[in-house]
């Protein structure tokens, strides 16, 4: 079993994290963290007893520090657990500083359950290309293990139908609105039809990105908003 460090300031982005995880076979959520001095507790707590952290999904903006200098602190652990960041830093400079720290999967908020299984399952298969304990490994086990992190999934691929543009700003349409957006409001945020915001939202929901809420007016004709999760 895959033991699982979440760090994440947000506690319902949390709690979906933790849920995601118990959906995919294999992994189990060891500790959950909202802050970097939290998360370094927890994995050195961990790296002492028989049951040490193997992977960390990692917040980069986190409220006391950055996730980044998480991730160059939990190096020093031994076992050193691997680290996925899960972020809305999107510009290259942030890519290579969480490469330059060990990270070995970059997950871009918002991200669908798919896209999520299907990092986990890499790492699976990164572990398993290479040989347990500490010997010393062939370059061929090298390239292959580093090849599984590489090679396009398409697995994660969104249904389709699901532009990832359009979904992209839908998901930005939400987060926008503290109070919730309508699938008419999304649609007019983004320039498309009323039906094609709801079902790219409908997407969202089902994948726990985004929660249903339900209003009633003062027609008392009920209406969905749908907040931000992730």
């Amino acid at each position: 079993m895959i033991r699982v460090l979440i760090v994440e300031d947000e506690p319902a982005i949390a709690e979906a994290h933790r849920s995601y995880v118990g959906r995919v076979p294999g992994f189990e959520v060891a500790a959950v963290a909202h802050t970097g001095r939290e998360a370094l507790a927890a994995a050195a707590k961990s790296q002492q007893g028989s049951e040490p952290v193997d992977l960390v999904l990692m917040d980069i903006g986190l409220p006391d520090m950055s996730g980044l200098a998480v991730a160059a602190a939990l190096a020093g652990l031994r076992p050193r657990p691997d680290l996925i960041a899960v972020t809305s830093a999107r510009d290259l400079a942030m890519v290579r500083a969480s490469v330059a720290h060990g990270v070995v999967l970059y997950l871009l908020k918002p991200f669908t359950f798919a896209a999520f299984r299907e990092k986990l399952e890499r790492y699976v298969e990164y572990r398993a290309a290479l040989p347990a304990g500490e010997a010393a490994i062939s370059q061929q086990e090298i390239d292959r293990a580093f090849g599984v992190l590489r090679t396009p999934d398409q697995r994660a691929t969104l249904p389709k139908g699901i532009a990832p543009r359009t979904m992209e700003e839908i998901a930005r349409a939400v987060r926008a609105a503290p109070e919730g957006i309508s699938a008419g409001e999304a649609g007019r945020v983004v320039g498309v039809s009323r039906v094609t915001a709801w079902r790219y939202l409908e997407r969202l929901a089902e994948d726990g990105i985004v929660a249903r809420r339900t209003d009633y007016g003062r027609t008392g004709r009920p209406q969905v908003r749908y907040l931000r999760l992730h």
